[in-house]
């Protein structure tokens, strides 16, 4: 049954953190460090005094807590989810889903003007009905018993949307790992998953790469690859070792997340506070501190790695709904030419943005809402959905 669900975090929780920031042992990093030895000292140092100086939870919980926020129990796991109910009589239901190491913190400026865009200057007739879970194992939601990969999340929200929330046909949108579970969607549960939207490319054709330009991206790809793949491979292999370290050290798992945010978005340089400011990068960190979920959410890449890795389908069968793809410049997993892309999926949309970067959510709403928008109104002119 589902049930609402508020969050409150204890002041014993926040009391604990604050004290393993303050004692944490600072060290040192190479003196041409920068940020190419990884997260910078200099940065780590500074957001940490803010941190336990100026950063309120409080602020940000009261802030995540204004949607409605609900548990519904799929497969033996309570799912986390915020669902907010969209504006006038034909608003379309729409599962968005984040990845790593993002949170339900990604969705907090888009969910209102997706479910409501008459509040902010649009149509009514572009309302969604959003909803926008936690991924089992992360934040608060419950966790698997084992590693789970992007194909079983897929199937255990199929289930929340037709089965606990009723809809009978919905859209999916995902970046990062949510671009894979929203492809296993369009693939194994198109019955009721009618289109999807993806803003990475993280699926793979079983043939490979065909002719001369496919194959000078999949070159320069894993050339790009080499100095991102340590946290991939650690994670996929053997996360519990990790996992000692990071579950008694706030700092360290901010350093190893705030990493991802500087190198993986569309930053001035090194600069990470020229998309982000410390409260949006902070609150996201505390998601997976105050539900002491780091451990728990790194299995899914051990989990995808047992479901297959990033093959969609052995058989070279695609994803036939209707797919949009928005490439963002900065994106980490660089898009294919779009010849590779129309192996694996339906392409009806693909828009080529002026910029952004892999958390397009937190980076580019405005682009990223306007594309959904602009595709689920072709959507319902075919009368697709």
């Amino acid at each position: 049954m589902i049930r609402p669900f508020h969050i409150d975090v204890p002041e014993e929780t926040l009391d604990r953190i604050r004290t393993r920031i303050a004692e944490y042992p600072w060290h040192e990093m190479p003196e041409d460090g920068g940020w190419a030895y990884g997260t910078n000292l200099d940065y780590m140092k500074e957001i940490c005094a803010y941190w336990l100086d100026e950063y309120d939870w409080r602020v940000h919980e009261a802030a995540i807590n204004r949607f409605s926020h609900f548990i519904a129990p799929v497969d033996g796991i309570d799912l986390h989810f915020i669902h907010e109910k969209g504006s006038g009589p034909a608003a379309l239901p729409l599962i968005i889903s984040h990845g790593w190491p993002g949170t339900i913190v990604e969705f907090l400026d888009i969910v209102e003007p997706l479910a409501h865009p008459e509040r902010f200057g649009g149509n009514v007739e572009d309302a969604f009905d959003v909803i926008a879970p936690s991924l089992p194992g992360f934040g608060f939601s419950g966790r698997p018993p084992r590693p789970m990969g992007p194909r079983k999340m897929a199937s255990l929200f199929n289930t929340l949307m037709t089965e606990e929330l009723g809809y009978e046909r919905y859209l999916a949108q995902g970046g990062d790992w949510g671009g894979a579970i929203s492809s296993w969607l369009g693939l194994e549960h198109d019955s009721a998953c009618r289109a999807i939207h993806i803003n990475i490319l993280t699926m793979r054709h079983p043939d490979g790469p065909q002719g001369p330009e496919e194959e000078a991206w999949a070159a320069d790809f894993e050339q790009e690859q080499l100095s991102e793949n340590g946290y991939r491979t650690q994670q996929a292999t053997k996360p519990q070792t990790l996992s000692y370290a990071m579950m008694d050290s706030p700092v360290g798992v901010a350093a190893w997340i705030i990493e991802k945010f500087n190198s993986w978005s569309d930053t001035d340089g090194d600069n990470i506070e020229s998309v982000y400011t410390k409260d949006m990068l902070l609150t996201n960190i505390m998601i997976y501190l105050v539900t002491r979920t780091f451990n728990t959410a790194s299995w899914i890449y051990y989990g995808r790695r047992e479901e297959g890795g990033r093959i969609l389908s052995s058989d070279g069968s695609r994803v036939e709904v209707p797919t949009a793809a928005a490439l963002f410049p900065a994106e980490l997993l660089s898009w294919p030419p779009r010849s590779y892309v129309e192996r694996i999926y339906n392409v009806a949309q693909w828009t080529e943005m002026p910029r952004g970067g892999h958390f397009a959510m937190l980076e580019e709403p405005e682009l990223l809402m306007n594309d959904i928008r602009e595709f689920a109104r072709t959507l319902r002119a075919s009368g697709q959905v």
